[in-house]
């Protein structure tokens, strides 16, 4: 009996973490020799073995896709702990998205990779780091594999689909949340409120010298000490270490059928982003763009060194970066300028030493017309113009609260997902704010994500007193997710709610006028107010199309009377100063 049990104990000790079972770790990148990208399952199944082998890594399923299955984040501590609030009192957190694009199927090998050759020795344990990855964000698109989509890509083999289970590009979601992975997201990202965030990509630009092409959220819109940080220290810095390393790196080659070497601009990533949004939260943020023409196995390589050298950058300055971002959420205040729209500052230029190949226009022989050639055969390193400085397009001043009546639950349930903290009025009240009315705005003539987009949209403020109801929400500024309020409750700003659709109901009139009622009521109405009958006869005046437009007449005098609707094209959202 004795031998049975010592038997027993010793099969117990060997399938445990810490006796380390020989399970094989060869990733399906490896057994191809760089030619092949993991499935779905395979990279689910990989991690699940990794974190039953060694005690550093956690996996968990947290949230719902639009495929059906669950969205994972698979987490490296040395110190083996995953309670995250416990973790970000001493540690900085590293947040690595993959297969947003699950064709630019790069950061999903390359991240396998990363996290077995830490726990296994062949790289040093972070000591102030913690990593976390979304192994396979986009599901959905991961599950539709095929071998022809993406047309300009140097493999691998065979990869997954851009749109996801429902045909939307995820990283065009993190505002509006149109997906369950959007949601899901959101839920990941407030649960590890990383200090950093990594999302993979493929790049689509041009022919260039580099596999990898960084693109860092921009500087100037992260702002401040941290911006300058990002800007002055952490970019250079990768790019130093990975040059050091022989991997060539630049900023990410923002053209289209063109040649690089008459200069490009910084691609600005707006909330709609991955990047954009985590800059909401003051999250350092940068996409990785490897070069599509590069062959499958250099550009997996190349995205491998990268992540590393950011946990060194990351491990070195943990300290630096923790402060930087608290003093960033304390420079937001009531009554500060904050600018919600961005241009291109053409005052200010840097300048790459740029790796390039030589291209020129040259007749197709295919369409007859020019078309762009570039000469793999003709390399050259030339001074090249590089567009990074950004300044205010449109500012506003942060007011101390936003009020939302209840009505529009869709917009206070994305507050909600992502943490952004509210209360309720208690019993009808009367408040001084300010409003919004929609002044002008124009709209995408096509389908874009789901939406027809609103851009240019310009409002007019007024100072009110309204009445509020029992159960309405005030959202204060002075919280965490402060840009994240100001930049969808702003109409004006990009990304707003308000561009994306959400308020559009108050853009159609619901109540009108049938002329033959009107035309009296109107003629009654400039009879008994001269100063409205004055104003009337001088837009007649200087307005040749509209004295010329009987219909515009009538509806002119309709909006300057108390007949008309006060909700049409007034903002929903109430400014308290």
């Amino acid at each position: 009996m004795k031998k049975l049990v010592i038997i027993a104990l010793i099969l117990v000790s060997c399938t445990s973490k810490t006796n380390k079972p020989n399970t094989d770790f060869t990733t399906s990148f490896e057994i191809s020799k760089g030619t092949e990208t993991a499935t779905y399952k395979q990279v689910i199944s990989y991690y699940s073995n990794l974190a039953k082998t060694y005690p550093e890594i956690s996996i968990q399923a947290i949230g719902e896709t639009d495929s059906g299955e669950p969205l994972h984040i698979v987490t490296l501590n040395p110190d083996a702990s995953f309670n995250f609030p416990e973790i970000r009192k001493n540690k900085r957190l590293l947040l690595i998205n993959n297969g947003i694009h699950p064709g630019e199927s790069d950061g999903i090998d390359a991240t396998m990779l990363l996290y077995r050759d830490i726990v296994q020795g062949k790289i040093e344990m972070p000591k102030n780091t913690v990593l976390v990855t979304i192994p396979v964000y986009n599901v959905g698109g991961s599950l539709n594999r095929n071998t022809g989509t993406r047309t300009n890509q140097n493999g691998p083999k065979s990869y997954g689909f851009r749109g996801n289970a429902r045909n939307y590009d995820l990283n065009r979601d993190f505002i509006k949340s149109d997906t369950k992975n959007a949601k899901a997201f959101a839920k990941i990202f407030h649960l590890v409120k990383p200090d950093v965030f990594i999302d993979n990509h493929v790049s689509n630009g041009a022919d260039y010298q580099y596999t990898l092409t960084h693109l860092f959220t921009q500087h100037n819109k992260l702002g401040g000490d941290l911006g300058h940080y990002l800007h002055t220290e952490m970019m250079p810095n990768l790019e130093k270490r990975l040059i050091d390393k022989n991997w060539d790196i630049t900023p990410y080659v923002n053209v289209f059928n063109n040649v690089p070497e008459r200069g490009f601009t910084q691609f600005f990533d707006s909330p709609r982003y991955s990047t954009g949004y985590t800059t909401l939260f003051n999250t350092l943020g940068m996409m990785v763009e490897t070069h599509m023409l590069k062959p499958y196995k250099q550009r997996v390589e190349g995205t491998y060194e990268l992540m590393r050298a950011m946990v060194d950058i990351m491990d070195n300055d943990s300290e630096t970066i923790k402060t930087l971002r608290a003093k960033s959420l304390a420079s937001l205040k009531k009554g500060y300028t904050y600018t919600i729209n961005w241009q291109v500052d053409t005052s200010k230029t840097s300048t790459l030493n740029f790796k390039g190949f030589e291209g020129k226009m040259i007749p197709s022989e295919v369409t007859n017309a020019q078309r762009l050639k570039f000469d793999s055969n003709k390399p050259f390193t030339k001074e090249v113009s590089y567009k990074n400085y950004f300044k205010p397009k449109k500012t506003i001043t942060i007011p101390s609260a936003y009020i939302i009546p209840k009505g529009w639950h869709n917009v206070i349930d994305l507050l909600r997902l992502n943490n952004i903290e509210m209360t309720s009025l208690e019993k009808d009240s009367t408040l001084k704010v300010e409003s919004y009315k929609i002044d002008s705005y124009e709209s995408r003539k096509t389908p874009y994500e789901g939406h027809y987009l609103h851009y240019n949209t310009v409002v007019t403020p007024n100072k009110i007193i309204l009445k509020f109801k029992t159960g309405d929400y005030i959202v204060n500024t002075n919280q965490k997710g402060i840009r994240y309020i100001i930049e969808t409750l702003e109409p004006q700003a990009p990304d707003s709610f308000f561009n994306w659709n959400f308020f559009d109901t108050i853009l159609q009139q619901k109540e009108g006028f049938s002329p033959y009622v009107w035309e009296d009521k109107a003629k009654a109405l400039l009879n008994a107010n001269k100063a409205l009958k004055q104003a009337f006869d001088e837009k007649k005046k200087i307005d040749e199309s509209f004295s010329k437009n009987w219909y515009a007449q009538l509806d002119w005098i309709h909006k300057q009377s108390d007949n008309y609707e006060k909700a049409h094209l007034q903002y929903p959202v109430y400014r308290v100063e």
